[in-house]
């Protein structure tokens, strides 16, 4: 399977960021309902295979596994993903949900190392600060790209998710009925652009990447995040 470019980069950060693609918003309309911007997204479901009963995994992936299962994330094992050299996930898992019955639409495909990055995020500082902001609980997280085999636009070099590594979160749906789209809001929408800049800076302590809308226009429409590996604890939020 050829992979396919759908990333982009900034001329000013180095070493290399990946920094996810730009991804429908959501909700979208007409046929952008159905079928992504970019047909080769992976925020829309894949058709994965359960795990074989016979899967051997090692103690580093059990250990991840019971934390995902002491935060209350809601997930199941899939078959490995193999579809080139480059792009693969040995021991993939499939999140649809989070503690507190927050829903996560559709499904994303990650490693379960990224996969608990983003539940103790979630936990810790998504949903106390909608809490906070609005006194009320978040029903649903709408991601718009998780794993998908593809380049770093104008590099050879793939994208983090092309490794389960990355997600991009597009949408937040909280219980009392409110839709937090995560484009830029505008000067007077104060609650909302509190919110949005909290939750931003605080993920820089789970990711190794955390970028958004302000940042380019690749980016106006969702925030992406992953946990790409880097030489001296490098992070990029930007």
């Amino acid at each position: 399977m050829l992979a396919l470019s759908a990333c982009s980069v900034s001329e000013v950060m180095r070493p290399d960021v990946d920094v996810g693609a730009r991804t429908s918003a959501v909700p979208a309309r007409g046929l952008a309902r159905l079928v992504p911007s970019n047909p080769f997204m992976a925020g829309f479901p894949r058709l994965n295979s359960p795990a074989s009963p016979f899967q051997t995994l090692s103690a580093e992936e059990r250990q991840c596994r019971s934390a995902l299962k002491r935060l209350g994330v809601t997930y199941r094992d899939i078959a490995p993903i193999n579809d080139s050299a480059s792009c693969r996930i040995d021991h993939p898992v499939e999140i649809s949900g989070f503690s507190g019955n927050i829903a996560l639409k559709p499904a994303a495909t990650l490693n379960c190392q990224m996969a608990l990055a983003f539940a103790r995020w979630t936990k810790d500082e998504l949903a106390p600060a909608a809490r906070w902001r609005y006194m009320s609980g978040i029903r649903t997280i709408h991601q718009g790209s998780s794993y998908s085999c593809r380049r770093i636009n104008g590099s050879a070099k793939m994208s983090e998710h092309s490794r389960g590594n990355a997600l991009d979160v597009m949408q937040i749906d909280l219980k009392n009925g409110r839709k937090i789209d995560v484009r830029k809001p505008g000067w007077f929408s104060f609650r909302e652009r509190g919110l949005l800049n909290t939750v931003r800076s605080d993920a820089c302590g789970y990711f190794t990447t955390v970028l958004g809308p302000g940042y380019d226009r690749d980016h106006a429409d969702h925030f992406h995040f992953d946990i790409k590996p880097r030489r001296n604890g490098y992070r990029a939020c930007k």
